[in-house]
């Protein structure tokens, strides 16, 4: 009989963990799932950073939340606004950006802050699943 080990109780073990995908792009969104469900991953998903903040503070779902990817330029709150709340209210969870505007100067400032990669779009199924799988081993150090 095999041991079962619940995620609320025990963090992400039934799983490789819980990302949260913050892009105003329904199409984005769907293909950044769809590459992280592939390998394991359960994917939450909200179109804004209004969206992003309800979920994380809806539920248990803060205490579920390993990663977050994030686009930088949506609508009501922006990527920015929205990375800058979670670092101050969740700095356990490691952020990674993903955007379609790459400037060199922000993605400097981000890395400097502690964000675990700066992606442009579109960006590889496989590159995206390195920078969650760095994120995830960032949680996991945090948890030590």
């Amino acid at each position: 009989m095999t041991e079962f080990k619940s995620d609320l109780l025990f963090g992400a073990l039934t799983g490789n963990g819980r990302v949260l995908v913050v892009d105003d792009e329904p199409v984005v969104r769907t293909l950044v799932r769809m590459a992280l469900e592939k390998a394991g991953y359960d994917v939450l998903e909200a179109e804004d950073g209004e969206q992003a903040i309800e979920a994380i503070n809806t539920g248990e779902n803060r205490l579920l939340l390993d990663t977050m990817i994030c686009d930088i330029r949506m609508p009501k709150v922006s990527g920015v606004e929205t990375i800058g709340y979670f670092q101050r209210a969740y700095p356990h969870v490691p952020l990674i950006v993903l955007t379609a505007y790459p400037n060199t100067d922000m993605a400097i400032s981000f890395m400097r802050r502690g964000l675990v990669d700066y992606l442009v779009k579109p960006v590889e199924a496989e590159k995206l699943r390195d920078a969650v799988a760095r994120a995830m081993k960032r949680r996991q150090i945090g948890r030590a």
